[in-house]
């Protein structure tokens, strides 16, 4: 799964079957620092998101299972939406690898 901001919507005059329903959004992907990285791109969404929102989606073939229900045919789709993030927690690059790890070692 990968982190994205909705920052559009893409509107299909026509589109294959499977769409129905489904509209697609243009997602700015972001790193784990909450920053953009890398180009948008477009996800089918099945959940009702809007602009502005933090997403997970997926990609790829995991995209046309999100997508494809158990009487659906398979839906031609490079992303897809597949959860809404509530809130985000920023940990600074440096913190995460310090502590104890699950055994009790300082890393």
């Amino acid at each position: 799964m990968h982190l994205a901001r909705v920052i559009g919507t893409v509107w299909a005059t026509r589109h294959a079957p499977g769409f129905s329903g489904r509209p697609l959004l243009l997602l700015q992907p972001q790193g784990p620092d909450g920053r953009d990285s890398g180009a948008p791109l477009v996800a089918a969404d099945p959940l009702g998101t809007g602009p502005g929102e933090h997403v997970f989606y997926v990609t790829a073939r995991e995209a046309v299972v999100a997508l494809t229900g158990e009487s659906d045919a398979l839906v031609p789709a490079d992303a897809a939406i597949v959860g809404i993030v509530e809130s985000l927690e920023h940990t600074p690059v440096e913190q995460a690898g310090a502590g104890p790890d699950s055994r009790g070692r300082s890393r």
